[in-house]
């Protein structure tokens, strides 16, 4: 049975993934209203990200004998003033996801439970790269600034995207 204190820090992190990909989701449709294809694709692949980390999240408490509590999840934000905003916002809810493992983590070090240590690195690894991500675009929108021709590219790169999840 999983200690009480990590149960309640799982549901939490598995209500900030949730969170997170209604965000997404709310910029995905951002994109879609300006007819930014690629960048609402891209933004869609990220909802769904998070979507598994949440469901991963929910099999591990499940398998460790845990009780899931699923709280309330407050209305996205869906308006920007272009998609660099967008991102940086995107940047933002990664930083808080990465701010939310690292403490879920510490608990369970202090707790001495080396299975949800060993469960969690897989989300440790994976904040690298989802920061990584959004600070790339982010980067690239900079150089582009009002370069229209540069946000198609731009847009045809993020549409080109491909879901990579792992298995729940």
């Amino acid at each position: 049975m999983i200690h009480q204190e990590l149960q309640t820090a799982l549901n939490a992190q598995i209500n900030q993934e949730l969170t997170a990909s209604y965000n997404y989701l709310a910029i995905s449709a951002y994109f879609e209203e300006d007819n930014l294809d690629g960048f609402a694709t891209w933004m869609k692949l990220q909802h769904q990200e998070e979507l598994v980390h949440a469901q991963k999240l929910q099999s591990y408490l499940l398998d460790r004998g845990g009780h899931l509590e699923l709280e309330a999840i407050g209305k996205p934000r869906s308006r920007f003033s272009g998609p660099l905003e967008a991102f940086e916002f995107s940047l933002e809810t990664e930083q808080e996801n990465t701010r939310s493992i690292n403490k879920l983590y510490e608990i369970a070090s202090r707790l001495n439970d080396h299975a949800t240590k060993s469960h969690l690195q897989w989300f440790l690894d994976e904040q690298v790269e989802e920061e990584k991500s959004v600070e790339e675009v982010i980067t690239t929108l900079r150089r582009i600034g009002n370069d229209v021709s540069g946000l198609l590219y731009l847009n045809d790169k993020l549409g080109a995207r491909k879901a990579e999840f792992p298995a729940v």
